[in-house]
């Protein structure tokens, strides 16, 4: 965790600082679809990041600044599974829960290219294809008896490819860290639930719960530039 603070609060600002001065690729705008797999990390399983995998899926849209950043938008559907009994943890009286929670998100990032991206002006050494780091802020919602609304911190590495000169393909995995502990509790008339299951009392680093995503993003790209460099 003090690694992840490190990155985001004082490697990517220190990246930043060259943010308006350098060349842009040749269109503005990117939009496409996504794929893949989600994934949930709480109470029900606290080690295996991959265990009881859904089917996830949204619309991105992207804003090139220049060939390192970009700012994105994403759209998000997905959803969330887990049992107790594959948690490896005891719980009061031996309660046993499972739940399948269909979630959507809706969430802003900041992009980091480390290879300037674009399958033009090789004067400028640009590469057709980058991996990349990005951070941002977001909103989940998760339908359910007890309906779960809050924050969430979005960040994850992927890469990226230009397939031609308008399309692009990318592969990335994320973490989404929550503001609460009751995402993996849609029931509100249990008796005994997840949301806080040892009556310890929810922190930002303590008993919140955490969904991953592992995706495929196709985009196309449109709004020419009038120069290759920022406007």
């Amino acid at each position: 965790m003090k690694v992840i603070r490190f990155v985001f609060f004082f490697v990517l600002p220190a990246l930043s600082m060259p943010l308006f001065r350098s060349f842009a690729q040749e269109h503005k705008y990117e939009t496409g679809a996504a794929i893949g797999v989600s994934s949930y990390l709480g109470d029900a399983n606290k080690t295996e990041l991959l265990l009881s995998p859904n089917i996830a899926g949204g619309a991105v849209y992207r804003y090139n600044i220049n060939f390192h950043w970009a700012a994105r938008g994403n759209l998000l559907v997905g959803k969330a599974s887990g049992d107790t009994q594959n948690s490896g943890n005891i719980f009061p009286n031996n309660e046993r829960r499972n739940f399948n929670r269909p979630f959507a998100e809706l969430s802003g990032q900041v992009e980091y290219n480390f290879f300037p991206f674009s399958n033009k002006y090789a004067y400028l050494d640009t590469k057709r294809y980058t991996p990349y780091i990005f951070a941002g802020v977001g909103v989940t919602l998760a339908t359910g008896d007890n309906v779960f609304f809050n924050a969430n911190i979005p960040f994850g590495v992927g890469i990226k490819y230009k397939i031609k000169e308008r399309l692009n393909i990318g592969l990335e995995f994320s973490v989404r860290k929550l503001f609460g502990d009751d995402f993996d509790a849609p029931n509100k008339s249990e008796t005994w639930n997840l949301n806080a299951p040892y009556n310890i009392k929810s922190s930002f680093f303590k008993n919140n719960d955490w969904y991953f995503l592992s995706m495929i993003h196709l985009t196309w790209d449109f709004g020419l530039r009038r120069t290759p460099c920022c406007d």
